[in-house]
């Protein structure tokens, strides 16, 4: 047989030298959209350029983090890219744009934040086949539009299924607890439970064959985002188009919900407005909450029991901050019915005995005994949270004609107490509301109670026919701050104002993303 020359020998192994070297990408036939650029992709170049990338960005966003983990890692290669093959582009990218071009001015997010322009500039270049013409590299433009597309996939997806800011990170660092000993300590103001961006769980979609329908079902849902949603499709003023965007991002984060058709308590701090909601029913009335220096919390529980005439047992820091200057005031704690004991001994103190120094030291406790004029007014609904907030009854009615109710140190007054006992014991018997109204002083209103109120004109008031009742079954109980919502009574779309200032705090960590 005859042989090769040597020069052909030496010039086939230079090319399987080259081949190795410089990997080609996997070309099936000549139809691809690349056209004659289909040739001079490369593996190696694609690669190079977008590490180049992920190292000249300096996102701190957590997303962007977890797209550059997925690419840095050893079973990512542009053998297989996300966005694109040896055909052309996927029609993916097409469809990622134009999802994105009608949806993010709809929450009124910056389309420069999920990298519009240089998706749109890069698809035409990949479209048009400009690449001589404008003078990029195939192996930059490709690798560039396969980055921001993921980044954009990524940051859409968690961002609308979770937030786009934390909000337990955000309102537990705003300011400093009032009256601690350690200046250093955050007051909290945020008590949800809220779930934690799943930025894997969207970096894995971006390799489904599904990912667009992921895309589409990461849209908020609920009635109060779709109706922010659709005020903003008519919005015109940049105002509105903020407030509505900040309350459509509270309307991301995952934590408990208020959606289902159950009995529940639904305060909404901004509207100084609790509704009571069932089914077929709403109860609504005003209330007070906390001032701006106490703020009320912001959390979910539910309603487990009431109390009726309580006494009022006055927090300690309301003790340093309302009650230190009146230390030795008998005259002031005997029109208050406030009286004072010892923790440790129990003992009933005299008023006059007590100076400043013993109210400050939290070895007493300073009560009010309950019935009418107390603080606490008639009835107060208890829930477990880890503030001490309640809501209750108040001696001060003339508080609801004000337009501001921020007054008090972090509870909720309530200007129909027993409207809302009523509505947490829908299946209480006749003789159960009668005794509540009697304990109350209220009317009573079938036969047995006018007949007890008869034969009991001298018994010593409040009558104490009912002290305690359980809520059975318990009732959720949300604390609220929404500036725009729908008002559960009569679904119209309301706007209030931003009492404590956290529709500014949102605003500011969303600056990066928002139009």
């Amino acid at each position: 047989m005859k042989q090769a020359p040597l020069s052909h020998i030496i010039f086939l192994v230079g090319l399987l030298v080259f081949s190795c070297c410089t990997r080609q990408f996997p070309l099936q036939d000549n139809s691809s959209e690349f056209g004659t650029y289909a040739d001079s992709i490369s593996v190696d170049s694609m690669t190079l350029y977008l590490h180049q990338l992920m190292t000249a960005d300096t996102s701190r966003h957590k997303a962007d983090k977890a797209v550059i983990a997925f690419y840095n890692a050893p079973s990512f290669s542009f053998q297989q890219p996300l966005w694109f093959n040896d055909m052309g582009v996927s029609p993916d990218a097409d469809s990622l744009l134009s999802f994105l071009r009608r949806q993010l001015p709809l929450a009124a997010l910056d389309t420069t934040s999920f990298f519009l322009p240089q998706i749109a500039a890069d698809l035409a270049i990949v479209h048009g086949l400009w690449f001589d013409s404008i003078g990029q590299s195939v192996n930059e433009v490709l690798p560039r539009l396969e980055y921001h597309l993921s980044k954009a996939f990524v940051r859409y997806c968690t961002g609308q299924r979770y937030g786009f800011i934390r909000p337990d990170q955000l309102f537990n660092h705003l300011e400093f607890k009032s009256g601690s000993e350690n200046k250093n300590e955050y007051a909290q103001l945020f008590d949800y439970e809220v779930e934690s961006p799943d930025y894997e769980e969207s970096v894995v979609e971006l390799s489904s064959p599904d990912r667009m329908l992921y895309l589409q079902a990461s849209q908020p849902h609920g009635p109060v985002y779709e109706a922010l949603a659709q005020q903003m499709l008519h919005a015109t003023n940049n105002t509105e188009r903020l407030t509505l965007a900040v309350n459509m991002e509270r309307c991301r984060w995952q934590h408990r919900r208020f959606y289902d058709d159950s009995a529940k308590v639904l305060v909404n701090i901004p509207a100084q407005q609790l509704w009571a909601v069932n089914p077929d029913s709403v109860l609504n009335m005003r209330i007070c909450c906390g001032a701006v220096t106490n703020k009320t919390p912001l959390l979910c529980s539910t309603i487990t029991h009431m109390q009726i005439n309580p006494d009022w047992i006055v927090p300690q820091n309301i003790v340093k901050s309302d009650f230190v200057r009146h230390a030795g005031d008998s005259a002031y704690f005997a029109r208050n019915r406030y009286y004072i004991v010892d923790k440790s001994s129990g003992d009933t103190l005299r008023v006059e005995d007590v100076d400043a120094e013993d109210m400050r030291s939290n070895t007493l406790r300073i009560g009010q005994k309950g019935g009418a004029g107390n603080s606490l007014g008639r009835i107060v609904f208890r829930f477990m949270n880890n503030f001490g907030v309640y809501l209750h009854d108040t001696n001060n009615q003339r508080a609801f004609t004000y337009a501001k109710r921020t007054l008090s140190h972090g509870c909720i007054r309530l200007e129909k107490p027993y409207e809302l006992a009523c509505f947490l014991l829908p299946q209480a018997d006749e003789w159960t509301i009668d005794c509540l109204r009697l304990s109350i002083d209220m009317t009573p209103l079938t036969p047995r109670g006018k007949k007890y109120l008869k034969e009991h004109p001298n018994e010593r008031r409040p009558l104490r026919l009912l002290t305690y009742h359980n809520i059975s079954p318990r009732v959720p109980v949300y604390l609220l701050y929404f500036t725009a919502w729908p008002n559960p009574s009569t679904g119209e779309l309301e706007f209030y104002p931003d009492l404590y200032g956290y529709d500014k705090a949102i605003l500011n960590s969303l600056a990066y993303i928002l139009n």
